[in-house]
């Protein structure tokens, strides 16, 4: 199957990708229209329900031998993946143009997902789930209902590829030019000493391929995440049980608080990644993956340079902190960093000679009115 045409799909994300879904703060309630409104390609069914009784959904695809497993919102406060997913449904849709990519991927595989795994997490906007349980670190203890209903379904699909979908925050930079990490990648690794199997190796082919396509789209603003064995870690452990597992962690793009650019370099990603895992690229390409430049943290909201605190002439960082207020997501700006900030990057990098503060407190004051 010949590689997506980078203009074709953006114009056909530009005409199709679904309305109404604009805000970080997305929980079942908002999506289950959506769901609802599917065709006949698509099976949806409950399959369980959260610690509070929220309803948990699967939704299957596809008519090939190929299992893909893919899941959202594992953290309730990260929903851009969600939103991509929805996305990939209607492509899958309304293929139009590229009917062919979309008949390709639908004959060789078949496509479980799960959006919005913690629908409590979701409602409350936070990371872990109603007991306090970060799902994506319980993956031994099985404490939580979602993460017991994740790893029975792993068992009956039993998964060729998983695609585990985050959203990281504003701070997580690349190099070489501290550029933001609109998205990132990671193949998550088998043990502490990173070895190199087969299947992470056709992990990394896939992540290789996904990464030359969004270099069109995103060029330099595509990060790798450290790779270090976490031995609670779903992804670690799901890699470790033969189950070959891509994390995609969708973040910010300059001025994008909405992140409408990393949901629809998302939707791209995924789309590529299902159309290499159809074609089965094998490992060949996989030493391509290590050459994604490492995320940094190096990128904030705001610096303001050589402002004076307490006496003291300094830069300081402002990183914004997400709240939910009333069904709405908010940021409050937050001090960071305050130190010499010249290789760091921002959405806004201000002139601040003519700021005096007598401590942080009172500096950090000044910025709610600033940025209100």
């Amino acid at each position: 199957m010949k590689k997506i045409d980078i203009e074709k799909i953006t114009s056909w994300y530009k005409e199709n990708h679904v309305v109404g879904l604009d805000d970080r703060y997305l929980t079942s309630d908002n999506i289950r229209p959506h769901l609802t409104a599917l065709n006949e390609l698509f099976k949806v069914e409950k399959i369980g329900e959260s610690f509070e009784g929220r309803a948990i959904n699967k939704v299957i695809f596809g008519r090939g031998k190929i299992k893909i497993f893919l899941w959202t919102q594992m953290h309730g406060n990260e929903s851009t993946g969600t939103r991509a997913l929805l996305d990939l449904m209607e492509f899958f849709t309304k293929p139009e143009a590229e009917a062919n990519l979309a008949n390709y991927i639908l004959e060789a595989a078949t496509i479980y997902c799960i959006p919005i795994l913690n629908p409590d997490g979701a409602v409350a906007y936070t990371r872990v789930n109603a007991q306090g349980i970060d799902l994506n670190r319980d993956v031994i203890d099985k404490k939580a209902k979602e993460s017991q209903l994740l790893q029975d379904w792993l068992k009956k699909i039993n998964p060729d590829f998983c695609f585990n979908l985050h959203d990281q925050r504003t701070i997580f930079s690349v190099a070489p030019h501290n550029k933001t990490a609109t998205l990132s990648f990671l193949a998550p690794s088998i043990d502490e000493k990173r070895s190199l199997n087969q299947g992470r190796k056709e992990t990394m082919t896939v992540i290789a391929a996904m990464n030359d396509l969004l270099q069109q789209f995103i060029p330099d603003q595509i990060g790798r995440y450290t790779d270090e064995f976490y031995p609670t870690a779903t992804g670690d452990n799901f890699q470790k049980m033969g189950h070959n597992t891509i994390l995609i962690e969708s973040g910010h793009a300059k001025g994008d608080y909405n992140r409408y650019i990393s949901r629809e370099a998302t939707f791209m990603a995924l789309l590529e990644g299902m159309r290499c895992i159809a074609a089965g690229l094998g490992t060949d390409n996989h030493l391509s993956y290590l050459r994604i430049p490492n995320n940094e943290k190096k990128y904030l909201d705001a610096i303001f340079k050589n402002v004076s605190v307490a006496g003291r002439k300094t830069d300081i960082g402002v990183l914004f902190i997400e709240e939910l207020v009333q069904e709405k997501v908010c940021f409050r700006p937050s001090i960071d960093q305050m130190k010499d900030l010249d290789d760091y990057n921002a959405d806004e990098i201000i002139n601040g000679e003519n700021l005096d503060f007598e401590n942080k407190n009172a500096a950090e004051n000044w910025l709610k009115n600033r940025f209100n």
